[in-house]
């Protein structure tokens, strides 16, 4: 196949590269114009110049339209597999209530394992179905799904059940993560070492067991996990071949940065109050820092300093994460936007963090997150833009024209 009429073809790669952009790469978008580029059996096989567009071997041929491609988004933090919503708890925060007095009244993670007790292995699934089908249509190819709304053995695995059953039924690429350690179960109110002994004893190994993860993560944060904990539940997910993705330093400077960076986390995720010490940590690691800007807008948090991370050599990325009670939404450009916005990143800053570096924080970008020769072909063919900033600038202008996974479309608007 191949897509004519290409106006810009943004994020090409020569290199295929699987290393996460830093500090000055970050800034650089290989760019070709007016171009076509072809797919087969699902991988990008070539692009170029339409002046030197091939004339012969090609089963189908789909105009741009002069459109904009660029690589579809790489998610790589959400929790979207969940039962219900809380709105409420949105109604709460309106009349002035914190993140930390809603969880202390019984709200947060712990109204979500309420409903999902509740909630049938088939329910739950329809329910999350549908959000993966919206953040496909949205532009995300490649997307990292964590349980954590269990908190006991079975509800854990149903959810990770869950992930396992939409990697199959959707064209993204799917990455499960264990968060088992996301709060205390109820049952366990007040025994916060004696859950952390049964999560180690119990459930690291039957998730394991039913190899039903690709990553571990752990909630090490003021009111959560300690970095002791923390640090005990990582090097027992290692016996497993779990590897870290840590949330660390949402609500406090936790430690999560630093007991991430020992174990040799992927990601650390959220990083709304990182200091001096954890960015000069970062920046002389292979850990991914995740920012999550749609937090920080809807609970009105501090934004992580991205800014200074970037200027400092740190490899950033931003996701969703996608939840019920902190960020409802899976919309990836807004996630963009808001790295211009509320992070200041450039333009080409914030579609590296939400593409390669995204996927990067997946351990998938040996196929995913760029336009390289050999990668699956994963991209967005836009609507007619006046220049590649219009896309975070005008963050509410409809911009898709199609999403293609796999080579195939998959969204049409």
């Amino acid at each position: 196949m191949l897509i004519t009429n290409i106006k810009r073809l943004i994020g090409v790669d020569n290199e295929r590269r699987s290393a996460p952009l830093r500090g000055a790469e970050m800034s650089r978008l290989g760019i070709v114009e007016d171009a076509w580029l072809r797919v087969e059996n699902g991988k990008i096989s070539g692009w170029g110049k339409m002046e030197n567009i091939p004339s012969s071997g090609l089963d189908e041929i789909h105009d741009a339209k002069w459109g904009d491609v660029i690589p579809s988004f790489c998610d790589s933090h959400t929790h979207i597999v969940y039962a219900g919503s809380r709105e409420g708890e949105f109604e709460d925060k309106i009349r002035g209530l914190s993140y930390e007095e809603i969880a202390k009244r019984g709200g947060g993670i712990l109204n979500s394992a309420d409903r999902l007790q509740l909630t049938t292995e088939n329910e739950l699934y329809r329910q999350s179905m549908e959000r993966a089908r919206e953040v496909m249509a949205m532009g995300t190819g490649c997307i990292e799904i964590k349980s954590g709304y269990g908190l006991t053995l079975q509800t854990e695995l149903k959810m990770l059940r869950v992930i396992a059953r939409i990697a199959e039924s959707v064209p993204m690429r799917v990455r499960a993560t264990f968060l088992g350690a996301h709060a205390v179960g109820r049952a366990y109110a007040g025994r916060q070492g004696e859950y952390v002994d049964m999560l180690i004893r119990d459930m690291l190994p039957a998730v394991a067991a039913e190899g039903l993860a690709d990553f571990v993560d752990v909630f090490c944060d003021e009111g959560f996990f300690t970095p002791s904990e923390t640090d005990r539940i990582l090097e027992n997910a290692a016996k497993h071949g779990m590897r870290p993705k840590i949330h660390a330093n949402e609500l406090a400077v936790s430690g999560g940065v630093q007991v991430g960076v020992a174990h040799n986390a992927l990601s650390v995720d959220h990083l709304e109050r990182a200091e001096e010490a954890e960015i000069a940590l970062l920046s002389k690691s292979d850990t991914v820092a995740t920012v999550l800007p749609g937090a920080s807008f809807f609970l009105g948090m501090p934004y992580g300093p991205a800014r200074k991370m970037i200027d400092r050599g740190v490899a950033v990325a931003l996701a969703s994460d996608y939840n019920p009670g902190s960020s409802p939404s899976g919309n990836m450009r807004m996630v963009m936007s808001l790295g211009c916005i509320k992070l200041k990143l450039t333009p080409e800053e914030s579609l590296n963090a939400v593409t390669i570096n995204g996927a990067v924080a997946m351990d998938c970008a040996v196929n995913y997150g760029s336009i390289a020769i050999g990668k699956v072909a994963n991209f967005i063919i836009t609507k007619p833009l006046p220049s590649f900033a219009f896309l975070p600038y005008a963050y509410a202008t409809p911009f898709i024209s199609s999403v293609w996974l796999k080579g195939k479309k998959v969204s049409d608007k």
